[in-house]
């Protein structure tokens, strides 16, 4: 079976474990059991309440070894009540350190646990492990698969002196990185809603590291990707495990028969420093499970290092087939008050690099002034919260779990081969596009086609572009340095990418220019028309061609900037309407004070005659009050009271011509 993510690998240092500070099957034990009651020098819970609700209990249901083991389960919607924690008994800041235990995830379910870095719980997150639908994920990076219903190990090494962390699955390595938090005082383990797993054969130890005298240790090594057809630029890490700097080393990188060699020079790596290599070189991942090797050597001019043992390290590279011209649509819903959101962000950015031309990523905005009212109303109705994102509109997912739904959209035939053409006109700012597909399968005009613009490099310089931020401080772990910016990153350190600017001519799309019927080779070709805005960037504009089927998912799409674009030509077809841009948000409707207590007073800003309704509703959809203002061609403010209403979250909707506006009211 291929894998859907790159699994990192690293050599470690070996441990050499000769006992362990703690080592427990729960063999000892009675069935039922408390394990903050029977084991309280290791084991507690997050409140220190043992022996109850958040305790968990021995049980001989299953077991790894022996004949016990204990059991977590949740089907609470915010997880628990169990809540344990296997405590250290300080908090360790050098020297190595080693985690284990035997996992049986049960059939459809999952499980989770974090480690913490202090002794005072709930503090600071050093590392969470997440496992669902056989794939293991640790801190939001995918790396390793595991079978439900097996009894697998899992151990977690690490170097705290060189900061090396790695992961092993049945003592095979599957992922090494670099920790931002790199202490370590306990693990919780905390089942989620939905998750039932058994844990088993608990172990834990640290012992002392001593530096050699010249030691440059392989502590990462990423290929770049894992999709045959890329060309990808791997990336290396050393870490100095020695007493003598490392000016020189060479890296060898032994790939499908071909050796690629970097001589690194004119460094400098202090004493348990670490240093990170990007090839120059590009490197073809090309079809078929094999092996990929990297050596240090030659370091500091002298040949072989003090421990060769850790200077050559191998990943398995077993790269996913694209189906022919196949682009995955990513489309995130986020918002600048959305303190959570920075994690769509990151994981966008991280889709955008990894996978280029196999994806086109397309941030949502809501009620923020880079919203665009169609777009945000039609991916509103797909998800329940902020972040979500939808695949090739599939069922939504957190932006952090968007792989899976990508490796297996990405390996399906598309029904059609699309192309996004385009004329430009820099004096009027015109653009002209046409987006064609050219069908392998027989279709009907149940098929539907639209465009979308984004824009990169989006800023602005009023408050609300502040980003809110969750991750300031890294008390929810690391977020691709989200965690060094404060709670609310200032308007003027945020750049945002991947910004819906328009959609046309709908969320859903349009078969008006399609026939009935649709035969193998015949091209269907629907035409658009923009006028940007000047304050838009038109070199970081891109635009994307979207083909949905009848079920409503996106079969495939075309992405291109304005240059290729016009390069590939504009077809002129049948003119299916034009695409005009909407003011923002706040142009539109504004809602003030937000929230309100007493009164909101609602400006509806409308240009030329419109015929203008405002309506007041509950997050359950009832009407609290309504009125159709006839035909207005002026800005209006009308005051709404709202002493009489239940604290919470409404709705303030506003149809201008048919098109709906919304603006989130929270009353108090």
């Amino acid at each position: 079976m291929k894998k859907t993510t790159l699994i990192v690998a690293s050599l470690f240092c070996t441990f050499g474990l000769q006992a362990q500070i703690l080592s427990e099957n729960f063999d000892a034990l009675t069935v039922g059991d408390y394990m903050g009651v029977s084991s309280p020098t290791y084991w507690t819970t997050w409140s220190g309440a043992t022996g109850g609700a958040e305790d968990v209990q021995v049980t001989a249901a299953q077991a790894s070894s022996g004949a016990n083991s204990i059991y977590f389960s949740s089907t609470a919607a915010n997880g628990g009540p169990q809540d344990v924690v296997v405590n250290f008994g300080t908090q360790y800041t050098d020297g190595l350190f080693s985690f284990e235990n035997d996992f049986y995830v049960e059939a459809g379910k999952g499980a989770y646990y974090n480690i913490q870095a202090t002794p005072v719980i709930g503090t600071t997150w050093a590392m969470n492990v997440n496992m669902s639908g056989g794939n293991i994920d640790i801190d939001g990076n995918a790396f390793g698969t595991y079978s439900d219903d097996t009894w697998f190990n899992l151990r977690i090494d690490v170097n705290l002196t060189l900061n090396i962390w790695q992961a092993y699955v049945d003592g095979n390595l599957i992922g090494s990185w670099t920790n931002a938090v790199n202490t370590i005082a306990s693990v919780d383990i905390f089942p989620l809603q939905g998750h039932g797993f058994y844990v088993d054969d608990v172990i834990f130890d640290h012992q002392a590291y001593t530096l050699s005298t010249l030691n440059a240790v392989a502590a990462g090594f990423n290929i770049g990707g894992n999709i045959v057809g890329l060309n990808v630029t791997p990336t290396v890490t050393i870490a100095n495990g020695g007493t003598t700097a490392i000016t020189s080393y060479d890296l060898t990188i032994n790939y499908n028969g071909n050796n690629y060699v970097e001589n690194v020079t004119g460094v400098n790596v202090a004493s348990l420093a670490s240093e990170t290599t990007v090839f120059t070189t590009t490197i073809p991942i090309v079809a078929g499970a094999m092996p990929a090797t990297m050596t240090i050597s030659n370091v500091n001019a002298g040949g072989a290092d003090n421990v060769p043992a850790d200077d050559v390290l191998t990943l398995m590279v077993d790269p996913v087939t694209p189906a022919a011209g196949k682009v995955v649509v990513g489309e995130e819903g986020t918002g600048t008050w959305c303190q959570w959101c920075p994690r769509g962000a990151v994981f966008m950015d991280k889709f955008a690099n990894d996978f280029g031309q196999y994806w086109a990523g397309i941030a949502v905005h809501n009620n923020d002034p880079m919203t665009v009212a169609d777009y945000d109303a039609g991916i509103g109705a797909l998800i329940g919260g902020y972040p979500s994102a939808l695949v090739d509109r599939l069922p939504e997912v957190d932006p952090s779990g968007m792989a899976p739904d990508f490796f297996t959209r990405l390996q399906i035939a598309p029904a059609a081969q699309i192309t996004a053409g385009a004329t430009w006109d820099a004096t009027t700012r015109v653009l002209n596009v046409s987006v064609t597909a050219v069908f392998d399968q027989a279709a009907s005009d149940s098929y539907k086609m639209l465009c979308v613009l984004t824009e990169d490099g989006v800023t602005g310089t009023t408050s609300d572009y502040n980003q809110s931020n969750a991750y300031a401080g890294g008390g929810n772990g690391v977020m691709g340095g989200y965690e060094l910016l404060p709670s609310s990153v200032p308007a003027a350190q945020m750049v945002y990418d991947h910004v819906a600017r328009a959609i046309t001519p709908s969320f859903a799309g349009s078969n008006t220019c399609f026939p009935s019927t649709i035969a193998i080779g015949d091209s269907v070709t629907n035409n658009y028309s923009f006028t940007l805005p000047a304050g838009w960037d038109e070199n970081e504009i891109i635009i994307i061609g979207m083909l949905a089927d009848p079920t409503g998912k996106i079969d495939n799409a075309a992405k291109a900037d304005i240059t290729t674009a016009v390069s590939n030509g504009y077809v002129n077809a049948c003119n299916l309407t034009i695409g005009e841009i909407t003011p923002q948000l706040d142009d539109v409707l504004r809602v003030y004070p937000n929230p309100a207590s007493t009164q909101v007073t609602v400006e509806m800003n409308v240009k030329g005659e419109s015929s203008v309704q405002l309506r007041l509703i509950d997050m359950a959809g009832k009407e609290i009050s309504a009125r159709d203002y006839g035909t207005l061609n002026v800005a209006s403010t009308v005051n709404i009271k709202t002493a009489s209403l239940d604290a919470g979250v409404y709705l303030v909707e506003l149809t201008v011509n048919g098109q709906k506006v919304t603006k989130r009211l929270v009353i108090e």
